[in-house]
């Protein structure tokens, strides 16, 4: 008697426990659809980045179109984002019969692989003190606009007009960059050596908005906080709240952290909210990775079968996740 007693308390607590992420995700999606415009293109940008490019990145158009629906994102949405993907030259599309299929193209998968970088990499508390500075020359408003955007992607901060630095990104690494986007083509790379921490302080204050960046991370830490909640107890979410959770989780996470420049501490204020966010994103994330991949694999395909497994790189995602996806 004793024993079925406690097995119906652990079965009461594993329900409780699913229940309340399940409602916590409830609260994610309701959050996300509320937003006006609906971006749409940008979270399917996410879903491509996070969930289909590890695991060969390419999926049918009415599999995405699954995957996006309880987003909110209808089908004539996702199918005019994948086509203006596609003529940016993120994707390649091809037919197989009524069907049809998006795969991530060279320069998509460039672009991405620069970003999973970045988004999921583990962060590099040694610094040297040097910087990365590129200069923009004279050019046409648009050019120059796609110049910006291109390096405030990579998380260049603009001390002067025209004036881009970065404490991290190698010249090879912007030497990649300017290789994929032509905006930077003609763009000047330079180098610094080490300068006075006061210099370099003043320097990082002048490139970013530190304020504001602060404060995207608490609002991120306090919309993704009771999701972490519900995941504390053990026992497994169910795999379609999961795979909206992670995707969001991302999804906000990413539209913060690729404008980070992710500073050396010396030059960040004390106690910065960036680490607890990125502590958070992290816990969060390799509590769903799995359950996630279940919802992925029973839902998406490509046009000659099922999605292959995740690479051995999507494992080794912030520092390395749990065992179950080795």
């Amino acid at each position: 008697m004793i024993q079925l007693f406690l097995c119906y308390f652990a079965h009461a607590r594993l329900e409780r426990m699913t229940q309340q992420f399940s409602s916590a995700a409830a609260a994610l999606v309701s959050r996300f659809r509320r937003q006006r415009p609906l971006r749409g293109g940008s979270l399917l940008v996410t879903i491509f980045g996070d969930a289909i490019a590890p695991r060969g990145g390419a999926i049918t158009l009415g599999s995405l179109i699954e995957l996006a629906r309880p987003f909110g994102l209808n089908e004539r949405l996702v199918r005019t984002a994948m086509a203006r993907l596609a003529d940016d030259g993120w994707l390649d599309s091809r037919r197989g019969g009524r069907r049809s299929e998006y795969r991530l193209s060279r320069a998509g998968r460039e672009r991405f692989a620069a970003a999973t970088q970045q988004i999921y990499g583990v962060p590099d508390e040694a610094w040297t003190g040097v910087w990365t500075i590129v200069l923009l020359p004279a050019a046409r408003r648009a050019a120059r606009q796609g110049a910006r955007d291109a390096l405030a992607w990579a998380g260049f901060g603009e001390a002067r007009p025209g004036v881009f630095v970065h404490p991290a990104l190698s010249a090879a690494e912007v030497a990649g960059l300017k290789r994929r986007s032509a905006a930077l083509s003609k763009a000047v790379v330079l180098t610094t050596a080490p300068g006075a921490p006061d210099s370099s302080r003043r320097l990082a204050a002048a490139a970013w908005d530190l304020a504001d960046l602060a404060g995207r991370y608490r609002r991120f830490v306090a919309q993704f906080g009771p999701a972490l909640e519900a995941l504390a107890e053990r026992g497994s979410p169910a795999p379609l709240p999961s795979f909206l959770a992670r995707t969001l989780l991302i999804h906000e996470y990413r539209k913060i952290h690729l404008r980070d420049p992710v500073l050396p501490a010396e030059l960040l204020p004390p106690d910065w909210v960036g680490q607890e966010a990125y502590a958070l994103c992290r816990a969060v994330y390799e509590r769903l990775a799995p359950v996630a991949e279940q919802h992925l694999t029973a839902t998406a395909a490509r046009l000659d079968g099922p999605l292959p497994l995740a690479s051995a790189a999507f494992a080794g995602r912030f520092g390395g996740l749990a065992a179950s996806l080795r």
